[in-house]
């Protein structure tokens, strides 16, 4: 009875790592196609913002959050600990968009979950979709079952535009319209 609480408690806490692993991907899905003003509305604007060339660029957004979840046993007489629960220490979000629409989102950094991977990364985009905005595409059937809590869904094709021919790095600001 006993161990079956704790297979219990233990499934209880890793399974809040598949659900946002699987929405972090959704989020790459759903995003396709957006346009830059709906993204700056739903995500808020980058950290920072790497032009590609006259018509792409990187958008940056960062996430660190303050704890990382789960607990640690450390068992006595150096035997060793075990951790459950846990989960990655942040996420990074590079979003390309090509003549100001979304055309690819990519996640790195040290943001696995102990059940999922991406799944540190939910936070970014959940604004997105929690109430999605007009030009994101809604995911459902096959594109729902293309995703993943395990896997990031494949990158569409890029267009030639997208390439690099000229690459520089400046902080994202808000310029506010007169």
């Amino acid at each position: 009875m006993r161990r079956n609480a704790i297979v219990l408690a233990t499934l209880a806490l890793t399974g809040c790592g598949y659900g946002a692993s699987r929405d972090a991907h959704l989020a790459q899905i759903s995003m396709i196609g957006m346009s830059s003003a709906d993204l700056l509305s739903c995500a808020g604007p980058a950290a920072k913002s790497t032009k590609i060339n006259d018509v792409a660029h990187v958008d940056t957004y960062l996430y660190n959050p303050a704890a990382t979840g789960g607990f640690n046993v450390t068992l006595p007489l150096t035997l060793g600990g075990v951790s459950l629960g846990g989960s990655g220490t942040g996420c990074i979000a590079d979003v390309r968009v090509v003549h100001n629409k979304v055309t690819e989102v990519h996640y790195t950094g040290p943001n696995d979950m102990t059940i999922g991977s991406d799944g540190v990364c939910d936070p970014i985009f959940r604004g997105c979709l929690r109430q999605p905005e007009a030009t994101m595409q809604p995911v459902n059937g096959t594109d729902y079952d293309h995703s993943s809590g395990f896997h990031s869904p494949a990158v569409p094709p890029q267009t030639s535009e997208a390439e690099d021919t000229e690459t520089t790095t400046t902080p994202a600001t808000t310029t506010p319209k007169k």
